[in-house]
């Protein structure tokens, strides 16, 4: 009887961190989905003002910026999430507002020193007057992120849907103003860009200081922040080098197309690769964040396993359909929402989906290394990420192919990130029967469910707009299926619909 009773107890407390994590994702998601509907909403409009070449400069800017942010804080940000007290979390996020700061300043030589080979090497004469911004979104992503993992253990992940929120309008407010104005350029585009993030940084800023304001000067000292950085010396020494690497290997195809082909291929590069990552944006990342914060309790309480199997399993659900319509329908998409000049960016899309297919199911469960306290692996597999990538581009640079690069490029991509998967699922205790079966069903539903537009495009030779239509209806009537088979998604979103979350 003792013995019943305490599987039923523990049934019951699973349960609860079941929708825990649930709530604590939509409230995430929730946010995320206004920003992006924001952003998607005005790109067809964005993709009519503004020339590919502008989108290609702006995506050569992010990308410089994106290397260099990504080492902001040397990941002591992640830090954050695993002390006991929040005393010592507190000076953790000192230490990351710290390097921030320091980054940023040693930035400044390197743009002043470094402007001319840069503009050179990347092909790019155009990103000259935008080059002295580099320092500073990288102080602004910096903190952003510092502020962003001590929301995440506090929590309060509201408070962030409220910061990307506010960002996504001042930005989209500002492409399209200044592009009916006449003054639709890459500046424009970038600086846009840095604006909404300082906005969503002083947002979140204020935020947090409003309610935690008082523990921080109590409790950080310079002394204790040492102490941290001292602790917590892995992540600059694994951590910081893995993440650089993963984000070179991200960053690597923008700027190496603009070294071997033109800014304007690396604009249909660069919308392509958007749109694809709509649901890493929306979805997977969110996940991601609370997955992190839940598996560093799960580990201590011995539900590891079915943590990251449930979490799998939502990613599937989420996932499967959309990479697939784009395999099948990616010009027609492009063609008809972005008009007909992007239409090669479509081509692109198929090309790029199965990688960030995998991508985005490794990505928010790839914290595991630092749950598991394994970031060597992260660091082996992000040298051979890039070293393969890198490969991939310059093979079909040779061959004056850019269709062939990015072939290469995602094949191999989708080798590693599979790979990665399967060692991930199999060292938190998950049997890998259980990840074969889940992706080879759902993927099977998948078809199923897109056999209408594939009968629509290869058989009947439907016009783009149609098949678009096909492809649309086909998508509702899945995610309606989803809702319909997961009890917890349906117990979500009767919570949300009575303001339970």
């Amino acid at each position: 009887m003792r013995h019943l009773m305490t599987n039923q107890s523990c049934t019951t407390t699973i349960g609860h961190r079941k929708a825990s994590f649930a709530a604590d994702t939509m409230k995430l998601v929730s946010g995320t989905t206004i920003a992006l509907a924001l952003g998607i909403l005005a790109a067809p409009l964005l993709t009519r003002l503004y020339a590919p070449e502008a989108f290609g400069t702006l995506a050569l800017f992010t990308s410089i910026t994106g290397i260099l942010g990504v080492v902001g804080c040397m990941r002591y940000e992640l830090a954050i999430m695993l002390p006991e007290t929040d005393e010592e979390a507190a000076n953790l996020l000192g230490v990351s507002i710290g390097f921030s700061v320091l980054i940023s300043l040693l930035t400044v030589p390197v743009i002043w020193w470094g402007k001319e080979p840069i503009l050179r090497w990347l092909n790019a004469p155009r990103l000259a007057p935008y080059l002295w911004l580099v320092p500073i979104l990288v102080f602004i992503h910096g903190v952003f992120l510092a502020l962003n993992y001590w929301n995440s253990r506090t929590r309060h992940f509201g408070r962030l849907s409220i910061a990307r929120v506010t960002s996504s309008v001042a930005t989209t407010a500002t492409k399209l103003s200044a592009g009916y104005a006449g003054y639709a350029t890459a500046g424009t585009m970038i600086g846009a860009n840095v604006g909404g993030q300082a906005l969503a940084t002083t947002v979140l800023g204020g935020q947090i200081w409003r309610d935690d304001g008082r523990l921080f000067r109590r409790s950080i000292r310079l002394r204790e922040m040492f102490l941290g950085v001292k602790q917590h010396r892995k992540f600059p020494i694994f951590s910081t080098w893995s993440s650089l690497l993963n984000t070179i290997s991200i960053q690597l195809p923008a700027l190496l197309i603009a070294v071997f082909f033109s800014p304007v291929v690396v604009g249909f590069y660069a919308l392509s690769h958007r749109i694809l990552s709509v649901p890493m944006s929306l979805i997977g990342s969110a996940i991601g964040q609370v997955f992190f914060q839940r598996a560093s309790q799960a580990k201590n309480d011995g539900t590891l396993p079915l943590v990251v199997e449930n979490t799998f399993m939502h990613l599937l659900l989420i996932a499967g359909l959309p990479f697939l319509l784009l395999i099948i329908i990616g010009p027609e998409v492009f063609m008809v929402v972005f008009g007909a000049r992007w239409i090669e960016a479509g081509v692109f899309a198929q090309i790029l989906a199965p990688w960030l297919f995998f991508v985005f199911l490794g990505s928010p469960i790839s914290t595991l290394y630092i749950v598991l306290e394994r970031q060597e692996i992260g660091l082996v597999f992000n040298i051979i990420l890039v070293l393969s990538r890198a490969g991939s581009l310059i093979i079909g640079s040779i061959q004056d192919n850019i269709f062939l690069a990015l072939m290469l490029f995602s094949a191999s991509g989708t080798i590693m990130w599979a790979c990665l998967i399967v060692y991930l699922i199999s060292y938190s205790g998950v049997r890998l029967s259980i990840f074969v079966k889940t992706l080879g069903a759902q993927l099977f539903i998948v078809t199923i469910f897109l056999l209408p537009v594939v009968v629509a495009k290869w058989l009947l030779d439907w016009p783009a707009l149609l098949i678009l239509v096909t492809g649309t209806f086909a998508t509702v009537l899945y995610y309606a299926y989803v809702i319909f088979r997961d009890d917890r998604i349906r117990s979500l979103i009767a919570q949300i619909s009575k303001g339970g979350i």
